[in-house]
């Protein structure tokens, strides 16, 4: 994946180092860690699990950016972002004008500890999430090194990925897609509230494929950028940290799709390249 030197987005808003600084995990264990950043893992609204999270007070204003001292590592990982959000934009922009209609690009806010956002007040242990009431993605860059060690999805274009998916959030927002289904939710019983999530966050995964089919030129990608996303997609499905934990799945409770199904998603994104090839609403099977 060649991204150095590439046009970086201006729509990064740094809030690390703010008021609620770089703040640690406690309570409920790893497994609870493990089931938040799963939950809220590469999409899904974070009002779902916001209410059962004990929340600090919201800050006065997130301090300037001179206020956090960034490593190496974290300067490199932010550049990268920046270069990755504007290939997006890029994609995007060109998707939606063929379709007739404008692509309005979404701010992405680094942040570490906690943040603050118009679906509430979030912890980083929730994981990287798109929040549809002020259009911004949020992530905290440490959830890296936890996708590289914990989930075991290594490489620069697994990164790619993960802020890939939430943009593809963003995409359904503004198609009106994701209204939508949280209205349809609102109505419907557990089980297939669950099953419209599943839908939801599956289309992400292939938006974020066509996305990557769109970018193999400009950033040259490779079958080894591919097999990494690939890699992070299998590690984030439902089924794994419920057999991890209890040895069998419960299908029926899934939120964000299986393994295999999120990987046949973005593969489908990827093959296709279109947004006509993402509409899981319709699919007889996922």
């Amino acid at each position: 994946m060649d991204w150095r030197g590439q046009r970086e987005s201006d729509n990064i808003e740094d809030r690390r180092g703010g008021s609620f600084g770089r703040t640690a995990v406690v309570g409920g264990g790893l497994g609870t860690v493990v089931l938040a950043i799963v939950y809220a893992l590469l999409g899904g609204d974070p009002r779902d699990v916001l209410d059962g999270i004990q929340q600090p007070p919201a800050p006065s204003a997130a301090g300037p950016r001179g206020e956090y001292r960034e490593s190496a590592g974290e300067a490199d990982a932010r550049h990268f972002v920046a270069v990755v959000l504007a290939e997006t934009e890029d994609v995007w922009h060109a998707e939606f004008q063929g379709r007739g209609s404008e692509y309005v690009n979404p701010h992405l806010v680094l942040f570490t500890g906690h943040v603050q956002s118009a679906c509430g007040t979030a912890a980083a242990a929730m994981g990287p999430f798109y929040c549809p009431g002020d259009q911004r993605v949020f992530l905290d860059l440490s959830f890296f090194d936890e996708l590289a060690a914990r989930f075991g999805a290594p490489g620069e274009f697994a990164r790619a990925y993960v802020v890939a998916h939430e943009v593809g959030h963003h995409v359904q927002n503004l198609l009106g897609i994701s209204d939508k289904v949280h209205a349809a939710e609102e109505q419907a019983d557990e089980r297939r509230a669950n099953q419209l999530s599943v839908r939801l966050e599956l289309q992400a995964d292939c938006l974020a494929g066509v996305w990557a089919k769109r970018s193999t030129q400009a950033l040259k990608l490779g079958p080894d950028d591919i097999d990494a996303a690939l890699r992070a997609a299998s590690a984030v499905g439902d089924d794994r940290p419920q057999r991890a934990a209890r040895g069998y799945v419960t299908p029926d409770s899934f939120t964000h799709g299986s393994s295999e199904q999120r990987m046949r998603w973005f593969r489908r994104g990827l093959e296709g390249g279109g947004l006509a090839g993402c509409d899981t609403f319709r699919a007889r099977e996922l």
